[in-house]
Protein backbone atom coordinates (compact mmCIF):
# COMPACT_ATOMS: atom_id res chain seq x y z
CA UNK A 1 0.00 0.00 0.00
CA UNK A 2 1.10 3.57 -0.47
CA UNK A 3 2.95 5.28 2.33
CA UNK A 4 0.47 6.41 4.95
CA UNK A 5 -2.28 4.12 3.68
CA UNK A 6 -4.10 2.11 6.36
CA UNK A 7 -2.38 -1.19 7.09
CA UNK A 8 -4.18 -4.36 8.26
CA UNK A 9 -3.19 -5.35 11.80
CA UNK A 10 -5.60 -8.26 12.27
CA UNK A 11 -7.51 -10.62 10.00
CA UNK A 12 -10.12 -12.84 11.66
CA UNK A 13 -11.89 -15.49 9.59
CA UNK A 14 -15.23 -16.25 11.26
CA UNK A 15 -16.57 -19.49 9.75
CA UNK A 16 -19.88 -19.37 11.65
CA UNK A 17 -20.64 -15.86 10.39
CA UNK A 18 -19.02 -16.60 7.00
CA UNK A 19 -17.13 -13.30 7.20
CA UNK A 20 -13.63 -11.90 7.30
CA UNK A 21 -13.12 -9.15 9.86
CA UNK A 22 -10.15 -6.86 9.21
CA UNK A 23 -8.83 -4.31 11.65
CA UNK A 24 -6.61 -1.56 10.22
CA UNK A 25 -3.99 0.53 12.00
CA UNK A 26 -6.18 3.62 11.62
CA UNK A 27 -8.76 2.00 13.93
CA UNK A 28 -11.21 1.00 11.17
CA UNK A 29 -12.65 -2.51 11.43
CA UNK A 30 -14.49 -3.90 8.42
CA UNK A 31 -16.39 -7.12 7.89
CA UNK A 32 -16.51 -8.75 4.46
CA UNK A 33 -18.84 -11.69 3.79
CA UNK A 34 -17.08 -14.73 2.35
CA UNK A 35 -19.68 -14.72 -0.44
CA UNK A 36 -18.57 -11.23 -1.51
CA UNK A 37 -14.91 -12.22 -1.34
CA UNK A 38 -15.65 -15.16 -3.64
CA UNK A 39 -17.89 -13.43 -6.20
CA UNK A 40 -15.61 -10.35 -6.36
CA UNK A 41 -12.39 -12.35 -6.45
CA UNK A 42 -9.65 -10.33 -8.16
CA UNK A 43 -8.69 -13.42 -10.19
CA UNK A 44 -8.78 -13.44 -13.97
CA UNK A 45 -11.17 -16.40 -13.65
CA UNK A 46 -13.78 -14.02 -12.20
CA UNK A 47 -12.72 -10.57 -13.42
CA UNK A 48 -11.58 -11.63 -16.89
CA UNK A 49 -8.94 -9.57 -18.65
CA UNK A 50 -11.24 -6.62 -19.40
CA UNK A 51 -14.31 -5.09 -17.71
CA UNK A 52 -16.75 -6.65 -20.18
CA UNK A 53 -15.38 -10.13 -19.37
CA UNK A 54 -16.33 -10.10 -15.68
CA UNK A 55 -18.26 -13.24 -14.76
CA UNK A 56 -21.39 -13.38 -12.65
CA UNK A 57 -20.74 -16.12 -10.09
CA UNK A 58 -23.92 -17.60 -8.62
CA UNK A 59 -24.68 -20.04 -5.81
CA UNK A 60 -22.01 -18.91 -3.35
CA UNK A 61 -24.09 -17.79 -0.34
CA UNK A 62 -22.75 -20.65 1.79
CA UNK A 63 -19.14 -20.58 0.61
CA UNK A 64 -16.40 -20.88 3.23
CA UNK A 65 -12.80 -19.71 3.25
CA UNK A 66 -10.62 -22.73 3.94
CA UNK A 67 -7.20 -21.15 3.74
CA UNK A 68 -5.25 -17.91 3.63
CA UNK A 69 -1.66 -17.51 2.54
CA UNK A 70 0.32 -14.26 2.69
CA UNK A 71 1.63 -12.93 -0.61
CA UNK A 72 4.62 -10.77 0.17
CA UNK A 73 3.66 -7.88 2.42
CA UNK A 74 0.91 -6.56 0.19
CA UNK A 75 -1.78 -9.24 -0.12
CA UNK A 76 -3.31 -12.56 0.85
CA UNK A 77 -4.33 -15.49 -1.36
CA UNK A 78 -7.61 -17.03 -0.24
CA UNK A 79 -8.78 -20.61 -0.80
CA UNK A 80 -12.49 -21.39 -0.81
CA UNK A 81 -14.29 -24.67 -0.21
CA UNK A 82 -15.49 -24.70 -3.83
CA UNK A 83 -11.86 -25.03 -4.97
CA UNK A 84 -11.33 -21.43 -6.04
CA UNK A 85 -7.83 -20.33 -5.02
CA UNK A 86 -6.47 -18.00 -7.69
CA UNK A 87 -7.46 -14.62 -6.23
CA UNK A 88 -4.75 -12.46 -4.69
CA UNK A 89 -6.44 -9.87 -2.47
CA UNK A 90 -4.30 -6.79 -1.90
CA UNK A 91 -4.78 -4.90 1.35
CA UNK A 92 -6.10 -1.96 -0.69
CA UNK A 93 -8.66 -4.18 -2.45
CA UNK A 94 -9.81 -5.69 0.85
CA UNK A 95 -10.27 -2.18 2.25
CA UNK A 96 -12.34 -1.23 -0.82
CA UNK A 97 -14.47 -4.39 -0.52
CA UNK A 98 -15.05 -3.79 3.17
CA UNK A 99 -16.01 -0.15 2.71
CA UNK A 100 -18.45 -0.94 -0.10
CA UNK A 101 -19.67 -4.39 0.97
CA UNK A 102 -23.34 -3.48 1.37
CA UNK A 103 -23.57 -1.65 -1.97
CA UNK A 104 -21.66 -4.41 -3.78
CA UNK A 105 -23.90 -7.12 -2.33
CA UNK A 106 -27.01 -5.16 -3.36
CA UNK A 107 -25.64 -4.76 -6.90
CA UNK A 108 -24.71 -8.44 -7.00
CA UNK A 109 -28.24 -9.45 -5.95
CA UNK A 110 -29.73 -7.23 -8.69
CA UNK A 111 -27.44 -8.72 -11.34
CA UNK A 112 -28.30 -12.26 -10.22
CA UNK A 113 -32.03 -11.53 -10.32
CA UNK A 114 -31.75 -10.02 -13.80
CA UNK A 115 -29.93 -13.14 -14.98
CA UNK A 116 -32.45 -15.47 -13.35
CA UNK A 117 -29.84 -16.85 -10.95
CA UNK A 118 -29.72 -17.20 -7.19
CA UNK A 119 -27.23 -16.69 -4.44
Amino acid sequence: MAAGAPWPVKLEFRAGARALDIRFDDGETLSIPFELLRVESPSAEVQGHAAHQKKLVAGKSGVQVTGAEPVGRYAVRLTFDDGHDSGIYSWRYLRELGESASDRLDDYARRLKAAGLSR
